[in-house]
């Protein structure tokens, strides 16, 4: 009795892919288990709606960067020291640049506008129509500055599709700001 309970705990663990038979070889379980837990790691349960926080602030949007990660594209956005900026990150028809209101074209099928609510410094190329470099990135087909007008900093992001994202604020010791948006690459 014990040995067919055993065997049936054995065969279930296995069909769900957290065991890997012992007449498996050693390259074929080692390739079985990165896989699913890739898999597994990928759920992201971040939605596409709206996000916003917080309130305008005089420390400076400094700089942009992203990078690629195995289940989302990020970007950061770098602010001065300072308060704590307030932002709003949402999926719009178009991006408008800030000021002059002209449509700015972005490759994508989906954008994002992303609206710091801090002004960019003097060295931030705030009206840039590639503002980050993005080629070959899964979800991310180009950032732009869309301005930076009355306090206001606006980056568009033209993307694949409209996909589920995620916005965090990280400070270091020095009290500057990183603000986080990652996208996933599925829903």
């Amino acid at each position: 009795m014990r040995k067919i309970a055993i065997a049936a705990v054995t065969t279930a663990l296995t069909g769900l892919g957290l065991l890997v038979p012992a007449t498996a070889g050693a390259a074929t379980s080692s390739a079985a288990r990165p896989a699913a837990a890739a898999a597994r790691s990928c759920d992201v349960h971040w939605g596409s709606r709206s996000k916003h926080a917080g309130a305008m602030v005089q420390a400076k949007v400094r700089s942009a960067r992203a990078g690629r990660h195995a289940c989302f594209d990020r970007l950061v956005i770098d602010i001065g020291a300072g308060a704590r900026p307030g932002y709003r990150v949402r999926y719009v028809h178009r991006i408008i640049a800030d000021g002059s209101g002209d449509v700015i074209k972005v490759r994508g099928h989906a954008k994002l506008l992303i609206n710091v609510l801090a002004p960019a410094a003097a060295s931030f190329p705030a009206s840039s129509h590639h503002l980050v470099k993005v080629a070959g990135f899964s979800a991310f087909r180009q950032v732009v500055g869309a301005g930076s007008f009355e306090g206001v900093t606006s980056v568009g992001v033209g993307l694949r599709a409209r996909l589920p994202f995620r916005v965090m604020e990280l400070r270091d010791a020095g009290h500057h700001t990183r603000l986080v948006i990652d996208v996933a690459h599925h829903w």
